[in-house]
């Protein structure tokens, strides 16, 4: 098992939302998780098919199971922003000339974010893609198997929310609240209890996989076997 301690002042993960208020999950998202420890292993996951009009992901990216604990938990912050996008119809119609090309809609959202982000993301069975993270953890930004660059620095949702460590813990120093699975014969309500990605599917939502997850009450040093999440989830090949 690879164990990394993962600390950050800032870091959001976005539902699939519209509109003026833009939530985030309260707390890292396996989806999330996966695309930090592919970041760091130097493994490309975008795929671009020359068609879609999104970024679509690789079919063979590997696979491995993810834990997420809360060494603390963080604290959900709001803040204004300003959304540029090009809008659906013919709203805003009249800047589009002068914009030459950019986004010419422009309204104020409120936006929120995840504070004091204090965390562990342990890996399991994938004894090569974890040893691939040990060493890309002790070299430069020019490390990767492939002989590529890495895409930018690691961040945790928006690409300014850097990371300030990140680093393997071989014994755990401090227990974490593990995000378990609910399971659905639990009927009383859940502590914590949230809605968590493993997987984002951008051009099928029916393809995207999520579940219910909520903190264990009491911490521990090591993941709970309800905590494993499988990354990719074994189904998504075959969506």
């Amino acid at each position: 098992m690879l164990r990394l301690r993962v600390k950050a002042p800032f870091g959001s993960f976005r539902h699939f939302t519209a509109g003026s208020y833009r939530p985030t999950a309260p707390f890292i998202t396996p989806s999330a998780a996966y695309g930090l420890v592919l970041n760091l292993a130097g493994i490309e996951s975008r795929l671009d098919d020359g068609r879609s009009a999104m970024t679509l992901m690789r079919t063979d990216l590997p696979a491995v199971d993810i834990a997420l604990g809360a060494v603390v938990f963080p604290e959900v912050q709001t803040m204004y922003q300003q959304l540029h996008n090009y809008p659906v119809g013919d709203t805003g119609k009249e800047h589009r000339p002068s914009c030459k090309g950019a986004k010419y809609n422009i309204q104020p959202i409120r936006r929120e974010f995840l504070s004091g982000i204090d965390a562990y993301i342990c890996l399991r069975n994938n004894a090569p893609l974890e040893e691939t993270v040990r060493r890309a953890l002790k070299s430069s930004a020019e490390f990767a198997e492939s002989g590529l660059r890495r895409y930018g620095v690691p961040f945790l949702g928006d690409n300014n929310f850097v990371i300030d460590r990140v680093e393997e813990e071989a014994k755990p120093e401090k227990p974490a609240f593990w995000y378990r699975k609910v399971q659905p014969s639990e009927k009383e309500l859940i502590r914590g209890r949230c809605r968590l990605t493993s997987w984002i599917d951008r051009t099928d939502m029916s393809c995207t996989a999520a579940a219910l997850y909520a903190p264990i009450v009491e911490p521990e040093r090591n993941p709970p076997a309800e905590a494993w999440t499988r990354v990719p989830p074994p189904r998504i090949n075959d969506c």
